[in-house]
């Protein structure tokens, strides 16, 4: 018999999957690594595992003449970039899996892209197209090293929540507050404030923002030293 049932055809056809899902593998684990690395929920064997279900969907969609020998050009119109549309669209799903909002902070962002972009190579792994899989895996596992190593040492604004609580007769004034902040390099993006423990304490809640991190520390050891300060909170967030 011949076709599909040959058996050189059927070694051939598998070799060549082997091949596809382990190039796959290989790039979906590159990229995991560094995530790993850096403690995050989706990390080696999520990417290593989404970049290979990604292959396997296409390998599926282009080998549709194989496995489904009456299919005629008059019954059928084989269109694989339908599959690639369904795995981006279904991603998006594992992807919101791993944002999380801490507060007012979310984290997980950059984790949800590489998972993204994970499936995407994995698209083109299940393809056959090896060259654009080794060259979008290295520039994927650069952004998440090279730009990391960048964005530390980048002038970037540092964000934080704040929060004084006084006793209640033992109140400063907004202008010793702000005053405070300022002198520890701070701006004060916004202020309110708040009556807690049955009307005994007062609140000052703030947004602050600096170009300097280690304000935060400076600010929090002189507020430690402070007797009046009943209780503070800083917060730092952003990406």
């Amino acid at each position: 018999m011949t076709g599909i049932y040959d058996g050189s055809l059927i070694r051939h056809d598998a070799l060549n999957i082997l091949l596809h899902l382990l190039v796959a593998v290989a790039a979906g684990g590159f990229i995991g690594i560094e995530r790993r690395y850096h403690g995050r929920p989706a990390g080696f064997r999520t990417h290593a595992l989404v970049c290979m279900a990604s292959s396997l969907l296409m390998l599926v969609s282009i080998s549709q003449a194989k496995w489904f020998p009456a299919m005629t050009a008059d019954t059928v119109r084989i269109d694989p970039t339908r599959m690639a549309q369904g795995v981006m669209t279904g991603i998006g799903f594992l992807g919101a899996g791993v944002i999380m909002k801490e507060g007012i902070t979310v984290r997980g962002l950059t984790t949800a892209a590489s998972i993204w972009i994970t499936a995407s190579i994995g698209i083109l792994a299940g393809v056959g197209y090896y060259v654009p899989v080794a060259i979008a895996t290295c520039l994927t596992v650069g952004v998440l090293t090279v730009f990391r190593w960048m964005e530390v040492r980048m002038p970037a604004l540092t964000y934080a929540h704040h929060r004084l609580r006084f006793n209640r007769a033992l109140i400063p004034s907004e202008e010793e507050i702000r005053k405070l902040i300022s002198d520890h390099g701070f701006t004060i993006a916004n202020m309110s404030y708040n009556l807690t423990g049955d009307g005994r304490f007062f609140e000052y809640s703030m947004s602050i923002r600096t170009v300097d991190k280690r304000n935060t520390q400076r600010l929090a050891e002189t507020l430690s030293r402070r007797e009046s300060v009943v209780e503070f909170r800083i917060a730092p967030f952003g990406d």
